[in-house]
């Protein structure tokens, strides 16, 4: 197994680092003068006795609990003295164990699935959001920051992406997918539901009217297929009674619903979806016809061109400011606000899903984020990471010094009065 490569620790801000750099020397000699003093008046009080001899006790364990004190915190970072003493510089020879104790320490308390969830539904977020939302200004911010960034990312996809996406994605998935079954299901469900009734509807109207309004048209295109050698009076006999009867028959179906070539079209229809659906020759027919719609090369330019259309047609709504998308967006989004604050069960679901989607990253990738912790201290240096800690928490530790040599003197006048009652 290959050793971790060491790295450097990051850089941080140098002028902080001389703040703290200042603090912990000045609680270092704040500690050690400390010592000094007690060694000082254990040695001017040593052999004397009544009130001195009290000072002497208390003096000799101040030194005792200074000493003892110093050697602890010194012992975190470095070998006290120099002297390779077990169990000595233990953030340098044990920094790995400790990353790998802190990676579990952050996993357990404050990844855990019970705290992610409690402190999110605490948090109420969908409560937060929604006065956030209730300013003016903050929904219209939204909404031009979701619209600059569309703005940007429409621009950005260019017509050669579209045509590979068509081409290497969406072609290829059709021509995998059999077209009968779906063609034949949906065309039933259209048929039952007597859907395409409107879309006959449209069309017997568009087509009676074209025929009310261009007669002469009508002639000319029958006419025209008439013999050479029919007579001209005899050709528009036949056209204008055509142009009659044709009126008429469409008046029919358009009229009654219930018309024979109305049912003729239902059946036939009913008819194609069966086949679609069942019978082999029909469904091979149809993928025949699926294969040379998509070879076709016009599929890939009508999908770019339909694209291009709606991008236009899309990004000029956008760079209106005070366009339709945008009205309608914050009509949307202060509708949604007023929501939030008003309604307790849509925000209690909302919070209950944002717990769960968090449970559910912690529970994912938690563990890999607080694998960080190890990794990154095991590419640390040992004796940088041990001075940059010392620099960071040393200050404080020095009170642990100064606390020794106050309470070491305070415990050694009590055990020399107790000696002295006892004596």
């Amino acid at each position: 197994m290959s050793t971790p490569t060491l790295a450097p620790m990051v850089q941080a801000d140098p002028a902080a680092d001389e703040l703290r750099r200042r603090g912990l020397r000045r609680m270092r000699t704040v500690a050690t003068s400390l010592l000094v003093l007690a060694a000082v008046v254990y040695v001017a009080t040593l052999g004397q006795g009544g009130f001195l001899g009290f000072v002497n006790a208390g003096a000799e364990a101040s030194m005792v609990g200074a000493i003892a004190d110093w050697f602890a915190v010194t012992a975190l970072f470095k070998h006290p003295l120099g002297l390779p003493v077990p169990h000595t510089a233990l953030i340098p020879r044990r920094k790995d164990d400790l990353g790998k104790g802190l990676q579990e320490f952050v996993g357990e308390n404050f990844l855990a699935e019970a705290v992610v969830r409690e402190q999110v539904t605490n948090a109420e977020p969908s409560r937060r959001v929604g006065t956030w939302l209730s300013e003016p200004a903050n929904a219209r911010r939204v909404v031009d920051e979701a619209v600059e960034v569309a703005t940007i990312a429409l621009s950005k996809v260019r017509d050669d992406q579209i045509a590979d996406l068509v081409e290497g994605a969406v072609l290829p998935r059709f021509r995998e997918e059999r077209v009968a079954p779906l063609a034949g299901s949906l065309l039933a469900e259209v048929v039952r539901d007597r859907v395409h009734h409107g879309l006959v509807d449209l069309t017997l109207n568009e087509i009676h009217r074209w025929l009310s309004e261009n007669p002469d048209r009508f002639a000319e295109i029958v006419g025209s297929r008439a013999p050479w050698w029919a007579p001209q009076a005899l050709n528009e006999a036949v056209t204008g009674r055509l142009h009659t009867e044709a009126m008429r028959w469409l008046t029919d179906i358009r009229d009654d619903p219930y018309h024979e070539a109305r049912a003729a079209l239902d059946s036939m229809l009913e008819q194609l979806a069966q086949d679609l659906l069942f019978d082999p020759a029909t469904q091979e027919r149809a993928e025949r016809l699926k294969e040379r719609v998509l070879e076709h090369p016009q599929v890939l330019a009508t999908a770019v061109s339909l694209w291009q259309a709606f991008r236009r047609a899309l990004l000029t709504s956008l760079r209106e400011p005070d366009g339709e998308v945008h009205r309608r967006l914050l009509r949307e989004l202060t509708a949604f606000a007023e929501r939030l604050v008003t309604e307790a069960d849509l925000r209690s679901r909302l919070d209950g899903r944002v717990a769960d989607a968090a449970v559910f990253v912690v529970s994912r990738y938690g563990e890999e984020v607080t694998a960080v912790i190890s990794r990154t201290i095991q590419r640390w240096d040992g004796k940088e990471a041990s001075r940059r800690i010392e620099l960071h928490v040393g200050r404080d530790l020095q009170f642990i010094r100064i606390n020794g040599t106050v309470v070491g003197g305070l415990v050694g006048v009590v055990i020399h009065a107790f000696a002295v009652l006892i004596g």
